[in-house]
Formats: structure tokens, sequence, C-alpha cells
């Protein structure tokens, strides 16, 4: 029987880049979710969805709140942020955020923070 500890592992990080002039915004988003329902569907381990404010070109503000939302399309993905920079959120906040996401995926989220800039 193999070893499920060397189980070879793959995931994504999707950092949350948009063309303003060539797509918008929502049909962006939509492809994003699209991208990590196939991956589910293909037997991924994991995405990490990055926090950028960027005015137009990465254009995913909370990873945790886009997080959710395809938390909920999806069955097996973990899910990560990666990351959420904490000198833009109250960090008191974001724990309170990510417990109850957490909850919500039925333990599929992987927390990630980071210094920001």
């Amino acid at each position: 029987m193999p070893n499920p500890v060397n189980k070879l592992r793959f995931g994504i990080f999707m950092p949350p880049f948009n063309s303003p002039s060539t797509q918008n915004p929502t049909t962006s988003l939509q492809r994003n979710i699209e991208t990590i329902q196939l991956m589910d569907r293909l037997g991924y381990d994991e995405a990490w969805i990055g926090e950028h404010h960027s005015a137009g070109t990465e254009i995913i503000a909370d990873p945790l709140t886009f997080i959710a939302h395809v938390g909920a399309v999806t069955r097996s993905i973990k899910l990560g942020t990666g990351v959420v920079s904490l000198p833009y959120h109250n960090p008191l906040w974001v724990a309170d955020r990510a417990i109850l996401v957490d909850h919500l995926l039925r333990g599929r989220l992987m927390l990630g923070v980071g210094p920001g800039s």
C-alpha cells in the first residue's frame, strides 16, 4: 500500500491579475472561480489566492471573501490566503473572519499572513 506521506501534491498560487483594457473585473473573477473549480475536479490539493490593492489590475482586495465564495462551489481543494497583508487589516478581525471561513469550508482554509507593501 502506498504511503500517503510521499504523495506528490499539486497546487497553484493565483495572483489576482486582470487586464482592465481587455476584460472587465466580473468576467476575470468568474474565470478565476472556474479555474479553481476545474482544479478541484482534477484532484489538485490546494489553491492560494493573493491579496492586492492596485486600482483595477489586481482585483482581489480580500482573499477571505473570495475563498468563502469559491469554497461553496468546490468540494475538496484546500484554499489559502497568499497572503492577507496584516498592516492593512486589524489582526483580530482577520483571525475572526478566518475562523468563520474555515468552519464554512469544513477545515479547508489555509491562512497565510504577511507584511504587505
